[in-house]
C-alpha cells in the first residue's frame, strides 16, 4: 500500500555533494517523522537526520553542519542534501517514514536503499 522510492546516490569525490530524494506514494493519510539512516559495511544502521511534520530537525553529530534534511509535503518527498562529503560517509542510505495509511495503522516504512560512495 505504501512505496518509498529513493534516488540520488552515487560516487563522489571527497568534498563533493549529493542530494538524496525519497518519494512516498500510496494510501497515505498523514506523515509524521521522516528520516534518513545509513549502514556502512560491518556496522550497524545509524540515524543520519530526521525531520518532524512541524519541521523540527535532528542530526547525527558526525554530519552536523554538512548535511541538511528537508521535506516537501506537497510532493510527499524527503530530501537529504549532503555537502563536504568524506570517505567515512560511504554507506547505503535508507529513508524511513513514519506515517498512517488511510483508514489504517500508523507505522514506519523503509526505502530500498541507495549507495553513496565517497572516494577519490
Amino acid at each position: 500500500q505504501v512505496q518509498l522510492v529513493e534516488s540520488g546516490g552515487g560516487l563522489v569525490q571527497p568534498g563533493g555533494s549529493l542530494r538524496l530524494s525519497c518519494a512516498a506514494s500510496g494510501s497515505i493519510f498523514r506523515f509524521y517523522v521522516m528520516g534518513w539512516y545509513r549502514q556502512a559495511p560491518g556496522k550497524q544502521r545509524e540515524l543520519v537526520a530526521s525531520i518532524t511534520s512541524g519541521g523540527n530537525t535532528n542530526y547525527a553529530d558526525s554530519v552536523k553542519g554538512r548535511f541538511a534534511i528537508s521535506r516537501d509535503n506537497a510532493k510527499n518527498t524527503v530530501y537529504l542534501q549532503m555537502n563536504s562529503l568524506k570517505p567515512e560517509d560511504t554507506a547505503v542510505y535508507y529513508c524511513n517514514v513514519d506515517l498512517r495509511i488511510v483508514a489504517g495503522e500508523r507505522r514506519d516504512y523503509w526505502g530500498q536503499g541507495t549507495q553513496v560512495t565517497v572516494s577519490s
